[in-house]
């Protein structure tokens, strides 16, 4: 394939123009950029250097050639530009030249068929059909290169946040004050009344099904061991980390993600200040030190529930339920591991929060779509994480 660099080449975002390429005998228009009335002058400049008089898009054999005119690239098109496209294809014709139009999007097909019947023309022809497992696997395909272009886009901040938290902690002056503890109120203080209410109803069902099960077998005074080592060790903090994600980590995509839409970003950089100081380490720290509280609180509330539905269903009195938590199966290293993890799931979902806000472009609906996918991919992350922390603490013997 080669390429004629005198013709001139523009892109989707600037002026409307042509990329001229020769492939296998056939002579490629490849339209970009904006086919509408702004971009008119352009257009008409264009048009004229292909398909004015004198001119001519293809080689100088003196024969008749196949043009392919490719529209997939063209980013906004109006009835001039529709009209204009009619008319050029109408010279080539002309002068001998076999057309073939290609590429039209979908929402651009409906005003170039009225133009061109209108002009007298027949409309462009739709793209052939394709079969549903083709599209299956184009979508597969799709979503693969997606998802593996969002994961080293993920890695990279991740890069980034680790240089800036560095540089920050190095100088501890230039931590902000007022917003970290103002992200401290919202993410942990006030975080307590839902995450106390679940963490005392998971633990009475803990409890509940705990003394069912283990009274089959005439064991139920080993439930205190099953409340201590599935809160403390894995329920307590899981849970925790995802309720924060859904709460918390929605909310700074939200916030940081409106701040894109408004330029309040672009600002901060115009002025010479990094976003990264200013929006992203104050939320990671408030969130490193407020989750392991958060842990810890939830996993006193959820044994407490687990206390209540015992002392129900059991008649165990709350000093031997609590007394017997540490003197059973549970040792240091089952308390001490989900408040370890904690500090790593609060990394995961201020990173990722922070990271989908500033991904946010152009719209409401952007933000909303955006918040979505820092929830889910940090809820994804975190139990990939307790996964890991599991099977390695368990080689270890911790």
């Amino acid at each position: 394939m080669t390429t004629d660099r005198s013709t001139t080449t523009a892109s989707a975002a600037g002026p409307a123009g042509f990329t001229t390429t020769w492939d296998q005998g056939v002579w490629c228009l490849l339209a970009t950029g904006p086919w509408d009335l702004d971009g008119l002058a352009s257009v008409q400049a264009e048009i004229k250097a292909i398909a004015g008089p004198g001119s001519s898009p293809v080689p100088a054999t003196g024969e008749p050639a196949s043009v392919r005119v490719d529209l997939s690239d063209v980013s906004a098109l109006d009835t001039v530009g529709a009209l204009l496209l009619h008319q050029m294809c109408a010279r080539m014709q002309a002068a001998g030249h076999r057309i073939q139009v290609v590429g039209v999007p979908q929402h651009h097909r409906g005003l170039l068929d009225v133009v061109w019947r209108a002009a007298g023309a027949p409309p462009p022809p739709p793209p052939p059909a394709s079969s549903w497992h083709n599209d299956r696997l184009v979508h597969v395909g799709r979503s693969l290169v997606d998802r593996w272009v969002k994961t080293l886009q993920l890695l990279a901040f991740f890069g980034v946040v680790c240089i800036a938290l560095g540089r920050v902690l190095a100088n501890p002056r230039r931590i902000r004050l007022a917003p970290l503890f103002y992200h401290l109120d919202h993410a942990g203080l006030r975080a307590l009344p839902i995450l106390g209410l679940l963490a005392f109803l998971i633990g009475i069902v803990m409890g509940y099904q705990g003394i069912v099960q283990l009274g089959k077998v005439g064991a139920e005074f080993l439930v205190t061991d099953l409340l201590g080592i599935g809160i403390l060790r894995e329920i307590g903090s899981l849970i925790t980390a995802i309720i924060v994600a859904g709460r918390s980590g929605s909310a700074f995509t939200a916030q940081i993600g409106t701040m894109q839409v408004t330029q309040e970003v672009d600002a901060m950089r115009t002025m010479g200040l990094d976003p990264l100081e200013l929006l992203v380490i104050p939320r990671l720290l408030a969130l490193i030190v407020a989750l392991p509280l958060l842990t810890f609180f939830a996993n006193v509330i959820a044994l407490f529930g687990g206390a209540v539905m015992t002392y129900v269903l059991f008649d165990m009195n709350f000093l031997e339920f609590f007394s017997g938590i540490p003197g059973g199966a549970l040792d240091v290293h089952d308390a001490t591991l989900g408040l370890i993890k904690a500090p790593l799931f609060a990394f995961v979902i201020a990173m990722v929060g922070c990271h989908e806000g500033l991904q946010v472009s152009g719209s409401a609906e952007s933000v909303g779509l955006h918040t979505t996918r820092s929830v889910v991919e940090a809820i994804f992350l975190v139990m990939v994480i307790n996964a890991l922390v599991s099977v390695i603490a368990t080689a270890l013997g911790i």
